[in-house]
């Protein structure tokens, strides 16, 4: 693993691991909305910052918003609000979807390598029994399915590419302040750690899924 790209890295998560990555002797590329002007949800701004980048061994989506100009979460669906939840899609789903259209130029093809991008579980159908949440959550589950999309398209062409949703758990950033009383929570480095780790056990044959931070996977 020489070179990686991290998607995102003025946050929390995506600093912790341009650090982690670059501790580990990686040639580390990074990109932000506040430090480079990349606009995820902006397709021309996606297409601008990503042209003529790669091949990487590692790129991680580290993008996304729990709260999004000040709206949160709705606790019931009676809360639903129209522009809240566009804003959500357009940030945690369409974003991410954006950068994986541009995935066959960023990965190498005649090696292995990882594109993760960071989901979270309370994306997954299977493992929601308390309801809330429903703008983020159905972000987030978009997500899942655009990323299991892009990886069965990319196992065409970049045989030897895992292409995973990732759970990086609740981890203590500014992201996560409001809620950390209601879920234990580890430190960015941590966190980044944990994902390093289950990035370098992945295999080929593991594209298309849904991991958390320990390696496990979770369901759809």
């Amino acid at each position: 693993m020489n070179r990686v790209l991290i998607i995102g890295a003025s946050g929390g998560i995506g600093s912790a691991l341009v650090d982690r990555f670059a501790a580990q002797g990686a040639d580390v590329d990074r990109l932000s909305r506040s430090v480079d002007g990349f606009d995820v949800t902006d397709a021309a701004s996606v297409a601008q910052h990503l042209a003529g980048r790669g091949p990487y061994d590692r790129v991680v989506v580290a993008t996304g918003a729990l709260e999004i100009a000040g709206a949160s979460p709705e606790k019931t669906i009676k809360g639903l609000d129209a522009k809240a939840m566009a804003d959500q899609f357009a940030l945690n789903a369409i974003g991410p979807a954006l950068v994986l259209s541009h995935a066959h130029s960023l990965l190498p093809r005649d090696r292995p390598s990882v594109l993760a991008v960071l989901s979270a579980r309370v994306g997954s159908i299977g493992d929601n029994l308390y309801g809330g949440w429903i703008s983020y959550r159905s972000a987030k589950a978009a997500v899942n399915q655009i990323t299991h999309t892009a990886a069965i398209e990319l196992a065409r062409t970049h045989k030897q590419a895992a292409v995973i949703a990732l759970h990086p758990g609740t981890v203590a950033t500014p992201f996560t302040a409001k809620y950390l009383d209601r879920h234990p929570a580890v430190p960015a480095t941590e966190a980044a750690d944990n994902l390093i780790a289950v990035m370098s056990a992945l295999t080929p044959g593991q594209t298309g899924k849904f991991f958390d931070y320990s390696g496990a996977e979770v369901v759809w």
